[in-house]
């Protein structure tokens, strides 16, 4: 049995370029990627290709998922919001499939890396500061002084906003990555104490029935936090869009 981290570990699959001292490799991280999104793409576009008016289990499937992350959007941006739709729609489509890739045995699961969550709140800090800068100019950075707050605690209230904004993107992205982490490692450890107990023979046997049902329950919750922490991350990224939209309130 391979330990509880080895199964995130990032392997080399083939050389891409080089560059002087600087290797550029296609890794196993990077083909989960591309299969994340060809799996959602395929997804999307074979549920939704016939368009029923009457739709069948799996146009209402897409559908359900589409209308979800629109009310989503539209409960915490606003009607304003509907324009930054695809860049949300995608980011849940992606996460929500990396996180169900990654139950399947021996599969990796990308949403693990910081690296890789890093990017995605990356890219909503970055579309949240550079609308909103474009959008309001300097009237955005009211954003740091909420309304109602007395201008005397202006030189507290800001620096707190401030530290609070520039954060955003290690929260958005370590809340993802370390309930993805934590669960798989506890999964794998009870799946090795299944293992190694059932090879002790009849008595080990008997043993393993209690780390077995805790293997079966925390697969269960980990299906769950696959699809919640897909919709937390949706949820926040719509808030942040809200700053974008409507900076002070």
């Amino acid at each position: 049995m391979a330990g509880p981290i080895e199964q995130f570990e990032i392997k080399s699959l083939f050389d891409v370029a080089e560059f002087g001292a600087i290797d550029i490799d296609f890794t196993n991280s990077a083909a989960y990627m591309v299969l994340t999104v060809v799996a959602a793409s395929l997804f999307l576009v074979l549920t939704t290709s016939r368009r029923l008016l009457v739709p069948d289990r799996w146009q209402s499937a897409s559908e359900l998922l589409y209308e979800f992350v629109a009310k989503t959007l539209r409960e915490n941006a606003g009607e304003a919001g509907a324009r930054f739709f695809p860049l949300v729609f995608s980011l849940f489509m992606f996460i929500l499939t990396a996180n169900l890739i990654g139950m399947f045995p021996f599969a990796f699961t990308v949403t693990s890396h910081i690296i890789v969550t890093f990017a995605l709140a990356m890219l909503v800090f970055l579309t949240v500061t550079i609308c909103g800068v474009v959008r309001h100019g300097i009237g955005f950075f009211r954003l740091f002084l909420p309304s109602g707050v007395p201008i005397v605690l202006a030189p507290l209230i800001v620096p707190i906003e401030v530290i609070s904004y520039l954060s955003r993107p290690v929260s958005h992205s370590v809340r993802l990555f370390a309930v993805m982490l934590s669960g798989h490692i506890t999964l794998k450890v009870f799946a090795g104490f299944v293992v190694g107990l059932g090879s002790l023979g009849s008595l080990g046997m008997l043993s393993a029935i209690a780390p077995l049902a805790m293997t079966v329950a925390l697969t269960g919750l980990e299906l769950l936090m696959a699809v919640i922490q897909a919709y937390i991350f949706t949820m926040l990224t719509c808030m942040y869009l809200s700053d974008a939209l409507h900076p002070g309130h």
